[in-house]
């Protein structure tokens, strides 16, 4: 009975995401169709691990029509930092942006850097771009703070995490949704998206749209249509999860017990609901590739899908959580599709989501300024673009134990002291500030379970540490080299 129940929910999926390939077959991308200056959509989704993916038809066809970056990493695994990063290019060092509150983090520490006047949507605005900012924006923000600079539509919730019972700030007006079926927040940001394209090719203007939905982020809600799919779905089982021996694990993190049975309950309670959660997005991506075509602009838009930060589920031995340098927290989905985007392509160059500012401005035509710590993707969009990093730099502040803040997970999810990473195309080089250090070759241990540190050769350990103490510190050209 489970067998078919599995084999009726991949045949679903699989059905749906071939009907998302017919509807966009007549209208694939090309250079050659593009106008000037092309528009840009941005999903961006929150806690969007990549075992999620399996689950999403419309961004498996997304991946066959398009390029995915499968070595593509964020600077921090954690939603402030990550997308202050996103904004502006800058890693957290330069953002001045590391947690998600206090002097450190958060909307109050991004505005007092003076990050609000440097972002892609300003530069794009500046460019005669009409520009778009929907779903969530910084934590911190609430719906009665300011408009900020660069965004001609603004639909931004406070706390959108229910899904229900919001409110969000409507171009300076406070709108309040309550618990009916039609106020489920992604699917108002689907309807305020495609709305929003249709206004900006009724004003015959190229346009910018960041959709940025609250989901798959706990409590993990999924739209009423989709609560009881994925009956019996449990958390994948890899090798990680629930790891057998820690001895060999940094002290925050080695004398985790292993799992009992109740965690483990939870664990597969969480992942099914996050499995139904992202069925809202997923919908929203293919309905808003619908409205590019009805619109006419299907073929004259970069559609780009990612995740400001990965999410662990059971593995080495951790309850639902993130902030760890782990691939399951810093590696996570981008999908880009578009004029002149091959078709199906693997990008295997390492990127970073510092790279997406500087992505978004040249596409849009707009001069990249040097200050930028990332290089745009594009070259990378089709094949034979050679690398132009061989190290990311992964940074975070902690333990944090601000009260109240839903993005942070508690000591059983893993809360690890600062340290700050480097990742190669094979490596993980871990510096804790302790003194504790972390080293997997994951080329051969692709789950991390084996901390080598010891047994990595002198001139290897010196370079990876002198790379790590050099990107650190960097600013813009420096960061780039």
């Amino acid at each position: 009975m489970k067998r078919f129940a599995a084999l009726t929910i991949a045949a679903s999926l699989a059905l749906a995401s071939c009907q998302a390939d017919a509807a966009e077959r007549t209208s694939q991308p090309t250079a050659a169709h593009a106008q000037e200056r092309p528009n840009i959509v941005f999903v961006l989704t929150d806690d969007l691990a990549a075992n999620l993916v399996n689950y999403m038809p419309a961004l498996q066809g997304m991946r066959r029509r398009g390029t995915t970056f499968g070595d593509y990493f964020v600077t921090d695994s954690l939603c402030c930092p990550s997308r202050s990063t996103t904004f502006t290019g800058e890693f957290p060092h330069n953002t001045g942006v590391f947690t998600n509150g206090g002097s450190d983090g958060g909307y109050a520490a991004f505005n007092a850097n003076g990050n609000q006047g440097h972002t892609f949507a300003t530069a794009l605005q500046a460019a005669g771009y009409r520009t778009g900012m929907m779903g969530k924006y910084l934590n911190g923000y609430q719906p009665q703070d300011p408009v900020p600079p660069g965004w001609s539509e603004w639909d931004v919730a406070g706390n959108g995490y229910p899904e229900f019972d919001y409110s969000l700030n409507e171009n300076g007006s406070v709108v309040t949704y309550g618990h009916q079926p039609d106020d489920y927040l992604t699917d108002v940001l689907n309807r305020k998206g495609q709305s929003f394209i249709g206004q900006s090719v009724k004003a015959g203007k190229p346009f910018m749209l960041e959709l940025a939905t609250f989901a798959p982020h706990g409590p993990f809600t999924p739209a009423p249509r989709d609560a009881n799919k994925f009956p019996g779905l449990k958390a994948p089982r890899g090798p990680a999860f629930n790891e057998a021996d820690m001895s060999d694990k940094p002290a925050w993190i080695k004398d985790h017990p292993r799992l009992t049975a109740e965690q483990i309950n939870k664990i597969d309670t969480s992942f099914r609901k996050r499995a139904q959660a992202v069925q809202a997005v997923d919908k929203m991506l293919g309905d808003i590739q619908a409205a590019l075509k009805a619109n006419g602009v299907a073929r004259d838009t970069y559609v780009v899908f990612g995740s400001d930060n990965g999410f662990h589920m059971g593995e080495h031995r951790l309850m639902p959580g993130k902030m760890t340098a782990y691939d399951t927290d810093v590696n996570v989905p981008l999908v880009v599709t578009g004029p002149g985007v091959a078709a199906g392509h693997q990008a295997t160059q390492l990127a970073q989501n510092t790279d997406l500012c500087p992505t978004f401005e040249s596409l849009g035509g707009v001069p990249v300024p040097d200050t930028v710590d990332g290089r745009s993707l594009k070259p990378y969009f089709t094949a034979g673009a050679k690398p132009s990093r061989d190290a990311v730099l992964i940074e975070h502040h902690g333990p944090d134990h601000q009260a109240g803040d839903p993005d942070l997970p508690t000591k059983a999810s893993g809360n690890p002291p600062s340290y700050a990473a480097v990742r190669t195309g094979h490596e993980l080089y871990v510096e804790y500030a302790d003194g504790e250090r972390e080293y997997y070759d994951v080329a051969k241990d692709p789950y991390e379970l084996h901390n080598a540190i010891s047994g990595v050769p002198a001139a290897r350990l010196s370079r990876l540490t002198a790379t790590l103490h050099r990107l650190e510190k960097c600013e813009g050209e420096e960061c780039r080299v």
